[in-house]
């Protein structure tokens, strides 16, 4: 998991956690359109299910400034790439159509509660977008990269009255849930991505909104990158090892690692020593420079307008 408490291998801020180097880093690290508010903003992390999750919520930021200050006061948007999928493997993401909170309630009542939600298969390169206010749950028999707000405010309406070594079930939070639950709303779900033509680099974006753009990279021969002097990047490596080459250092890079590219970096070189697949993650200045880094891509404005969740 790359948040607060993930430290820092090499760099200038090597040995210091995240949440320690994040208050002082300069807009040379940050970007100069993100600003210190509070903790890093974006949140990494590997989930393997061996069960499926709880059927579960979370709160927008409006409702998290108003009522879980406490907890940061933050809400969260996340989506997850799918890594690894059994066969049958599915992950349940809004709710049907016809589901009301009367009939919601009635199901987390009987134990139905996941009948409520829109089942959706999934299969290795999938994406998954899950706004604020979604009911979900992710099935059993997957490895996913899950990128989101910096928040753990997670409300529980169904855990399968599972009990733990002690007998004990897990805090539900019944209330909560069904005040943020959008109900008559379909949001979320498997996201259409869009490739783009890059010289020796085959671009993939994924999905993007106010609280991170994210796409997948994928080489076999060496690429140049350049930052933006807007935002930090992070790469997260899932496929293959190599090489950054920068100005004053070289680093290598291997799987499961997830870096910090500075926002005035400027000029990058990674040279995979075998094909390499990652996820490029970030903070957009805002949904219409998200969208002109599209347009200049090449994308369409029917590409554009599906990649953008506002």
């Amino acid at each position: 998991m790359t948040g607060g408490e993930s430290r820092f291998a090499e760099g200038p801020f090597a040995g210091r956690t995240l949440a320690e180097a994040w208050p002082s880093m300069p807009p040379e690290w940050i970007g100069t359109a993100v600003q210190h508010d509070g903790a890093f903003p974006l949140l990494v992390k590997f989930i393997f299910t061996e069960e499926k999750l709880s059927v579960q919520v979370h709160p927008d930021d409006s409702y998290a400034a108003k009522h879980e200050q406490d907890a940061g006061g933050r809400g969260k948007t996340e989506m997850w790439y799918v890594l690894r999928a059994h066969p049958g493997g599915e992950v349940l993401v809004g709710l049907k159509s016809d589901v009301t909170r009367s009939s919601f309630e009635q199901a987390i009542a009987d134990g139905s509660a996941e009948n409520c939600l829109e089942r959706v298969s999934v299969r290795e390169g999938d994406a998954i977008f899950v706004p604020a206010g979604t009911a979900h749950t992710i099935g059993a028999g997957l490895v996913l990269c899950e990128i989101q707000q910096h928040s753990d405010l997670t409300y529980r309406v169904f855990d399968y009255n599972r009990r733990d070594a002690q007998g004990r079930t897990r805090e539900l939070h019944i209330e909560k849930a069904l005040a943020v639950m959008r109900f008559g709303q379909r949001q979320g779900g498997k996201v259409e991505r869009v490739s783009a033509p890059c010289v020796a680099l085959e671009k993939t974006f994924l999905a993007g909104c106010r609280y991170f753009a994210t796409e997948k990279w994928e080489f076999s021969e060496r690429v140049d990158v350049q930052s933006s002097r807007q935002h930090f990047d992070l790469l997260i490596v899932f496929d293959g090892h190599g090489e950054i080459n920068f100005a004053g250092g070289i680093a290598a890079y291997r799987p499961a690692q997830v870096w910090m590219i500075p926002a005035a970096l400027g000029r990058l070189e990674i040279a995979p020593k075998s094909p390499t697949a990652l996820l490029r993650t970030y903070v957009p200045a805002s949904l219409d420079d998200y969208r002109r880094e599209l347009a200049l891509a090449g994308l369409s404005e029917a590409e554009r307008t599906r990649l953008v969740h506002t």
